[in-house]
């Protein structure tokens, strides 16, 4: 390995990731998407709807209601600015990405049809437009109450992108849908988390370490409400670098599992 593979100084860009989900018969779903192949980042990777932190997000007007910055700084472990910068991120990506808008209107009634904004979303997209501006707009205030703080990964320091993400959890909003209308993913599609999992073990999708963990344990809970309910003890994840015949690989908590559903997976694939 050179020094430059394994230079911890690389840039560490912050980043937020939204998991949405909903009850259904066989119960709770997650909103997932494959990302384009090619992509600098995770192509043709299985993620949740998410992205980096912008310049922009940095906003100490925007609207907001619910738990204020000062409360997610203590949940997060930062100071108040980066932890409204993270929580604005990921209302923001969570709209951009796949529709799903977690606003209110000022009189405190929750969005319930997020089309009506599909011009300014494409604002937002193409940055001609900040989601503060977006807000200030159509009078709508960022709900943070939706949100609910859920972990903590660093992308290694092998990596040439290093993300510093944060997890949220948030319950799809009544009469809301999210979609596929963006240029970074070429499928999108509603499931439970043991189903996404079944397809990484088969060879039937690809997924990162910290989405395989998040889908374990939303394959935990019963339904929507008790995933909302439960308490996170969140501490940041950076995995460690391992050697392995001759290559390298990240350790986690889990991470033998993990490979050996991807081998499996692998193996499978080229069956």
């Amino acid at each position: 390995m050179s020094e430059a593979e394994h230079n911890p100084e690389r840039p560490v860009k912050d980043a937020s990731t939204v998991m949405v989900i909903r009850d259904s018969d066989a119960g709770p779903e997650v909103f997932v998407a494959r990302r384009v192949r090619g992509m600098a980042f995770a192509g043709g990777m299985t993620v949740f709807p998410g992205g980096g932190v912008d310049a922009a997000d940095d906003d100490p007007n925007l609207a907001w209601t619910g738990p204020e910055p000062h409360w997610w700084a203590g949940r997060l472990g930062c100071e108040e600015a980066r932890a409204r910068r993270l929580v604005c991120a990921a209302a923001r990506e969570t709209f951009e990405e796949c529709g799903v808008l977690l606003a209110d209107h000022l009189d405190g009634s929750p969005v319930s049809d997020a089309g009506r904004y599909h011009a300014a979303r494409a604002e937002l997209e193409g940055h001609r437009m900040t989601f503060s501006t977006f807000l200030a707009t159509e009078e709508l205030s960022l709900a943070a109450g939706r949100l609910r703080p859920f972990d903590h990964w660093i992308t290694p320091a092998v990596e040439k992108r290093r993300y510093d993400t944060r997890f949220f959890l948030a319950a799809l909003p009544v009469g809301q849908e999210p979609d596929d209308q963006t240029t970074e993913v070429d499928l999108t599609m509603w499931a439970r988390p043991a189903d996404l999992l079944g397809d990484f073990r088969s060879g039937r999708s690809m997924l990162l370490p910290p989405t395989w963990v998040q889908l374990h344990t939303l394959s935990q809970f019963d339904d929507v409400a008790s995933a909302l309910a439960s308490e996170r003890s969140i501490a940041p994840i950076e995995p460690a670098i391992l050697e392995h015949r001759g290559g390298i690989r990240v350790g986690f908590d889990g991470s033998d599992e993990y490979w050996a559903d991807y081998q499996r997976g692998h193996a499978e694939a080229e069956a």
